[in-house]
């Protein structure tokens, strides 16, 4: 197997550390951006929506809220393993330089939005989607990268870095989105513009092909069913949580029952093409691979919990917490941000300590302890009442931190180092889509979980609230039957969900007394405390589950296993460099003799 210096007849240039530091800052700009735009648009959606003249909580509006938070997040998850095998044949540093370039185009186009209203609305979720696939791009390739530029004994302190960067801006955006969107919505995206442009330039003059490449045909049928399948999947999802019916949620939808079946269906397609074409879009023998099995399921599971503390801890934060606390709701949203960082606190002190000490004790202690500590941080914050005291809340978000960043390097370490080199823009991308799912995953499941705890208990405690103030009983009524999922996504947005569920006309009729207490800072949490904390031990019991789970899969993966980088072919020797627990071999047809 040949790297391109050597196709070229070349002898393969020597790696230095300038060049592997260059290629960590490089990569860890791009992941960084690609996280925090998924994240930054979430917290600035009111002022976008203001900024366009939308209201998108009307029902006809939806629709345009669910694809502004969802469109991004679909989108890297599905391209992310045909870039990666695009990267394997064509080059992964082409394929990441490419990806900045059309990062900052899009966002370059979705800064200077010339339309309002619905075509304004059309015009954003258009070039999202395009950023989308600048972000897919970057996020297929980067760990690709690093793994070529790294030996395998300082890859875990790599990665650490990189990953880390990607979680923490995560959260970073929800502080910056709420800082520039008080200033104008348009910053929200010329934020990326300069890093992006100073990234596109840096990428191409510095990084250069280092990997395994092989040519081959692109295959298509493979990419068709992999990518509607999984597209169907995750729009099924994005409407299965809103209401259909008479019911809360749209799950017993003839659509969504059709997304969610024909997906599933395609995606059974995408696996028997695959097993049957001579140049597969993505080699199914690495689920042979106990290690590569073992890291992604783990990477699924944590990032479905780590999506759900996300948006949970939002609604928590800006319908209950902050407006007992004094802060209006249009405030809301940046202050939610600024609480929350001591989860990235933890994400940055643990994630980078975890990577270099996974290069000396392989992964499988760091990833499991991770998971356990993740999962008994989520098992506290249910014993909180819906007003905590914020020290005792912040030290628990800082334990789930550390939890998830002793996960997050290690893990991405080894599923990278069980790869052949020649796989490893595809192993990249598969990773990369566990991860990416797993955030639409969690917005579907903690949503409905939320919502089902929710429908159980705060139809009775509004009506009884509403016609205590003076709302009449009729309406009182009709407002307390309304689905759930209108008043938590008016909490994840920063509006004060009475004044919308009453609106102008009904609070017309009400004394300003009573209009002042329904829709003051204290009437809303005190009466949604009791059915959001049902809602809550739910959610985070889920999230306990998965946790654990994953750090079964974790600890089930084997000693550290680190595939031969000059050979890239299955069946090559691997070798097992760590002292930690047993070897992780692939199937026993390429056990190591």
């Amino acid at each position: 197997m040949t790297t391109s210096a050597q196709t070229n007849g070349d002898a393969t240039p020597p790696i230095s550390d300038r060049y592997r530091w260059t290629a960590l800052s490089n990569t860890t700009l791009g992941v960084f951006m690609a996280a925090l735009d998924a994240s930054i648009v979430l917290i600035s959606l009111p002022a976008i929506f203001r900024g366009i003249r939308l209201d998108p909580l009307q029902p006809s509006n939806v629709s345009y809220l669910l694809w502004m938070i969802m469109g991004y997040l679909v989108v890297t998850a599905v391209l992310v393993v045909t870039f990666g095998r695009l990267g394997d044949i064509y080059g992964r540093v082409r394929m990441y330089n490419a990806g900045f370039a059309v990062f900052t185009v899009a966002s370059i186009l979705l800064s200077i939005t010339p339309f309002t209203g619905g075509s304004g609305a059309d015009w954003l979720i258009g070039f999202r989607v395009l950023q989308g696939v600048g972000g897919a791009l970057l996020m297929a390739n980067s760990t690709a990268i690093l793994t070529d530029a790294f030996p395998p004994e300082r890859r875990g302190s790599a990665m650490g870095i990189n990953m880390i960067a990607g979680i923490a801006g995560s959260f970073v955006g929800l502080v910056a989105g709420g800082l520039l969107a008080d200033v104008n919505w348009r910053l929200v995206f010329w934020v990326n513009v300069p890093f992006g442009v100073f990234g596109t330039v840096w990428a191409y003059a510095k990084l250069r092909e280092l990997g395994h490449r092989r040519p081959a045909r692109l295959d298509w049928w493979g990419n068709l069913t992999f990518g509607l399948g999984l597209v169907l999947v995750l729009v099924g999802i994005t409407y299965g949580i809103q209401p259909y019916g008479g019911h809360s949620m749209g799950w017993t939808s003839p659509k969504v029952l059709a997304e969610l079946l024909g997906g599933a269906a395609l995606l059974v397609v995408f696996v028997l093409v695959e097993r049957r074409v001579a140049e597969p879009m993505f080699n199914l023998r690495l689920f042979r691979i106990r290690a590569f099995v073992a890291g992604n399921v783990a990477s699924l599971l944590a990032s479905i919990g780590r999506g759900g503390l996300q948006f949970m801890l939002i609604i928590w934060l800006q319908g209950i917490w902050l407006p007992l606390h004094g802060y209006s709701f249009v405030d809301t949203p940046l202050w939610a941000g600024i609480y929350m960082l001591p989860l990235t606190a933890g994400f940055l002190v643990a994630g980078p300590v975890a990577g270099w000490l996974s290069d000396r004790y392989g992964a499988r202690p760091f990833a499991t302890g991770g998971m356990l500590i993740a999962a008994t941080s989520f098992g506290l914050l249910m014993l909180l009442p819906a007003n905590f005291a914020f020290p005792i809340f912040a030290a628990l978000l800082l334990l789930n931190g550390i939890g998830v960043g002793l996960f997050a390097a290690p893990n991405t370490t080894a599923i990278m180092n069980a790869a052949p080199a020649d796989e490893r823009g595809a192993a990249s991308g598969m990773r990369a889509t566990f991860q990416n799912s797993g955030m639409v995953l969690s917005i579907g499941l903690f949503f409905s979980l939320m919502i089902v705890g929710l429908a159980a208990r705060l139809p009775a405690t509004l009506g009884a609230g509403l016609r205590t103030n003076g709302v009449p009983a009729a309406s009182a009524a009709r407002i307390a039957h309304l689905p759930p999922v209108g008043t938590l996504f008016a909490a994840f947005l920063g509006y004060n969900p009475i004044q919308k569920l009453l609106g102008p006309k009904l609070l017309s009729h009400l004394s300003s007394a009573q209009v002042q207490r329904l829709t003051g800072r204290s009437f809303f949490p005190h009466l949604i405390s009791g059915p959001f904390e049902h809602g809550l031990q739910i959610a985070f019991t889920a999230a306990i589950v998965m946790c654990l789970v994953a750090a079964g899969c974790s600890a089930l993966r084997g000693g550290r296993y680190v595939q031969d980088d000059e050979v890239g072919a299955f069946g090559a020797p691997l070798r097992d460099d760590g002292d930690v627990g047993d070897e992780a071999p692939m199937a026993e047809e390429w056990i190591p003799a």
